[in-house]
């Protein structure tokens, strides 16, 4: 993903953030060092995404089986993985990999990683803690039993709130108006931010009954936690296909920060929701496969508008190469789909379901690995850091 180079010794916390996140401003609004080195970077392609495979794969399958087979590591990573995804987008878009940024290279991606999985349990003792209460048992081991406040499923919709709240203030809304704070500060005020605005849609929103003696606190709201989770995912979907594999194409040509802000939010929030209207309704899609089509295509964005950033771009016009980008997400999700289903199908599934570990793979264990090696560990050791 295009990032600016570290900044000044390693990133004080009074390093302001430039106007507009770099990977949706106009290469036109670049300096010419800047382009120079992503023309540079991205001429490499696609073997620089071949040898980011080498990184990406290991870690990938860590996530889906190595919680003590796929079940397990789905009830286990599943909800620590998603509570991790906020101080991902951090570390990645806001504080521009500090504090691993002061450390040579190697280092800084182990670094922020290890930061980032303590934040996770962290984000999950609280999110726990607002759900239900603090219990050990219930965040780390998998199938904890009765009376432990277990955090899947109940905690996904929270969890999975506060990453899309902390993607559509950083990427959709330019992370206006706290990109003005001191980079630090902005960062850790998006992260209270995306979390005050899940807490709020949770408790609003979220039907959910608590099973008795579980510890858990039942909810009494309009739609059931599984398919605001799959609504959540679309929204999400809608967010890497434009802001990723696109680039923020069309609102970053516009020069005047509402006309991109205020038409990308009502595009992205009202496509996720009307796409799972559509899909739910009239397709009869039940919320689990949403989940797991919509994760298959984020995961599959990710591998194209990530991993494989501008392996078009030296043969294709600007437009040609988007019709190529979303096509290759869409075929590449497609085949993800049907190969981790195929794959589930053959295992025995009670809770969670085949569903949810299509699911997981895709945004928790492909997605976040990829985020990880690229937008974390600036593509080491393939690539600059």
């Amino acid at each position: 993903m295009t990032k600016p180079p570290p900044p000044g010794a390693g990133g004080a916390g009074g390093d302001v953030l430039p106007d507009r996140p770099v990977i949706s401003t106009p290469a036109r609004l670049h300096g010419a060092g800047f382009r120079e080195a992503e023309r540079q970077r991205l001429a490499r392609q696609p073997g620089l995404g071949l040898a980011g495979l080498l990184c990406v794969v290991p870690v990938a399958a860590l996530f889906a089986f190595g919680g003590g087979g796929a079940a397990d590591s789905v009830s286990l990573f599943g909800p620590l993985i998603t509570f991790a995804l906020p101080a991902v987008a951090m570390v990645a878009f806001w504080w521009e990999d500090w504090p691993g940024s002061r450390l040579r290279p190697g280092w800084s991606g182990l670094t922020d990683t290890v930061f980032i999985a303590a934040a996770a349990i962290l984000l999950a003792m609280a999110g726990q803690a607002f759900i239900g209460h603090l219990d050990f048992d219930g965040i780390f081991d998998p199938t904890p039993g009765p009376g432990h406040a277990a955090l899947f499923p109940a905690a996904l919709p929270l969890a999975g709130g506060a990453f899309v709240a902390m993607l559509q203030l950083t990427l959709v809304c330019e992370g206006r108006p706290l990109r003005r704070l001191p980079r630090i500060w902005a960062g850790l005020a998006a992260l209270v931010v995306s979390w005050g605005a899940a807490i709020t849609l949770y408790a609003v929103a979220v039907d959910f009954r608590a099973p008795p003696g579980s510890g858990l606190s039942s909810e009494s709201g309009p739609v059931p936690g599984q398919e605001l989770g799959a609504v959540l995912v679309l929204i999400g979907a809608w967010q890497v296909w434009l802001f990723v594999v696109w680039k923020g194409w069309p609102f970053a040509e516009s020069r005047k920060s509402w006309l991109r802000i205020v038409p990308a939010n009502l595009v992205v929030i009202g496509g996720g929701l009307l796409t799972y209207v559509l899909v739910h309704g009239p397709g009869d899609v039940s919320p689990d496969a949403v989940n797991a089509a919509a994760g298959c295509f984020v995961a599959a964005g990710l591998t194209v508008g990530m991993l494989f950033e501008g392996v078009f771009s030296p043969h294709l016009g600007p437009a040609r190469e988007r019709v190529a980008t979303l096509a290759a997400s869409l075929i590449l999700g497609a085949a993800l789909y049907a190969a981790l289903t195929a794959y589930a199908d053959t295992l025995d599934w009670t809770k969670p379901t085949s569903q949810d570990w299509v699911g997981h793979t895709a945004l928790n264990a492909i997605g976040l690995s990829i985020i990880l090696h690229v937008a974390v560990g600036r593509r080491w050791p393939f690539g600059e850091n």
